[in-house]
């Protein structure tokens, strides 16, 4: 098995180093983030706890009507160990008159709508609080597109973006996350009975080690194949990367002048600074 082991204080420092100056040059001090009570917005929240201070930091809980009460018992948890301001604004009322339009809608629809109407409230709650958006995905989850896009996805920054989950779990240990939040199966609670490992298909420590190989090693498939790894297991999860690339990237713009948006017009985010 490959070592994804991480120097967890070098990784805090950095990624506390980095909430704190990008915040700073877009010139904000504050930071908003919605807290679902799974291990990867606990972390992404004590970080920016630990970058900004507890009162510069808003935590959203935001639940639906078929989420599990562990979600805010465990989103709780966070808010009191770390002394955050809160609020709490349940998205039933919002999300049901769209899904009641449509009987036949499935989960994954359904799902969808409850992702982006949080990403409405927090980005409404960062207009209110004068706070950038904090993202909450992980490294996992963005290469395998296991994300709404324009839902949870949106964010105007992601500390952990570069950490894959089993990296999240160990950096989450360390930065104390109550363990009842590290050790539960990841879930999105978008549905009863849904399970991250269960809609993928197979568990993150095992798609881990096979994203490593690819992304960080730049291993091909042939090689992953060759190293061990199952022919179904490498194929399925090669083209669900390629398959979500459009999710990982801006819009591309239809180029029709000299200097177009993301092609010719590159300057760096800090260029205003």
């Amino acid at each position: 098995m490959m070592d994804l082991t991480i120097d967890v204080d070098l990784v805090r420092k950095i990624l506390t180093g980095f909430i704190q100056s990008e915040v700073t040059r877009m010139g904000f001090s504050r930071a908003v983030i919605n807290l679902s009570g799974g291990i990867d917005s606990a972390l992404s929240c004590l970080l920016a706890v630990e970058a900004l201070g507890p009162k510069n930091v808003l935590a959203i809980r935001l639940p639906y009507k078929t989420s599990l009460p562990d979600s805010l018992e465990h989103a709780q948890l966070v808010i009191d160990a770390t002394g955050v301001q809160s609020v709490t604004i349940p998205i039933t009322e919002m999300v049901d008159p769209l899904i009641e339009k449509f009987p036949d809608m499935n989960s994954i629809r359904k799902g969808n709508i409850m992702a982006r109407m949080r990403m409405i409230v927090l980005y409404d709650q960062s207009a209110v609080f004068n706070g950038l958006a904090v993202g909450t995905g992980n490294k996992t989850e963005i290469l395998l597109g296991y994300t709404t896009l324009y839902g949870d996805s949106a964010c105007a920054i992601n500390p952990i973006g570069d950490l894959y989950k089993t990296q999240v779990r160990q950096l989450a240990r360390a930065l104390g996350v109550p363990e009842v939040i590290i050790d539960k199966p990841p879930t999105a609670d978008l549905w009863i009975g849904q399970t991250d490992e269960g809609e993928l298909g197979y568990t993150y420590v095992e798609v881990d080690q096979l994203l490593y190989l690819l992304v960080d090693q730049r291993y091909t498939p042939e090689e992953c194949i060759e190293a061990g790894y199952g022919e179904p297991f490498v194929r399925s999860v090669v083209e669900r990367v390629r398959r979500n690339q459009f999710k990982r990237i801006l819009p591309p713009i239809a180029k029709l002048s000299n200097r177009t948006i993301g092609y010719d017009f590159l300057y760096l985010r800090d260029w205003g600074t």
